[in-house]
């Protein structure tokens, strides 16, 4: 690789030494670090075969990185760059996860008392929900159940709180959920919607 870089760009092997290889080595530390993070979700939400495809890559571009480090085991910036590379891609791949929002949460809020206005809204907006008796160390309450796609999550929430400010809600990971409610959403961009169909489960 370093002949190739000083044959066809004309640099001197110092200069691929101290700034071409670690910038290779952080972007593909970048690289398979945001795979890793991505992937992840995927296996977390059943996606095996989204996971798999993945999982191949981040493996290969690893190996890739390695191996430049171990033929320049000497150059400390290979190190630093490999450690920046795995941080940054860290975060770059928490932001590709929060983007691409995949999956299904359980959202569970516990009401001391239940307002008809928030049941009218969440039915308005397409939102399910069970609603269950139960008693609290207070007295009775009401326990509302409903399944929501991820990205949809802050729309639900806020409807909540609005209704009941007060309200102790929590959030879980749903692996898989069989019918339920889940309205059609507006269309995406193309790679949005290339990156969607990906997670469709076959």
């Amino acid at each position: 690789m370093e002949s190739f870089f000083i044959e066809h760009f004309g640099i001197s092997p110092e200069q691929f030494r101290w700034f071409v290889l670690p910038a290779m080595i952080f972007l593909a530390r970048v690289s398979d670090v945001s795979i890793a993070t991505v992937r992840i979700m995927f296996v977390m939400n059943g996606k095996r075969k989204t996971a798999t495809f993945l999982g191949f890559f981040e493996s290969l571009i690893w190996l890739l990185a390695i191996g430049q480090i171990f033929q320049y085991i000497d150059n400390p910036i290979s190190y630093v760059a490999y450690a920046g590379g795995y941080a940054t891609g860290t975060f770059v791949g928490m932001l590709i996860e929060g983007k691409l929002a995949v999956g299904k949460l359980i959202v569970r809020a516990i009401l001391p008392e239940l307002s008809p206005e928030l049941l009218a809204a969440l039915s308005s907006e397409g939102f399910g929900y069970t609603l269950v008796d139960a008693r609290g160390s207070r007295g009775n309450v009401k326990i509302l159940f409903s399944v929501v796609e991820r990205k949809r999550l802050p729309r639900f929430i806020e409807r909540l709180c609005h209704y009941h400010p007060k309200a102790f809600y929590t959030v879980e990971q749903v692996r898989a959920a069989q019918e339920g409610i889940f309205p059609t959403t507006a269309s995406h961009s193309p790679v949005v919607s290339i990156l969607r169909g990906l997670t469709k489960r076959k």
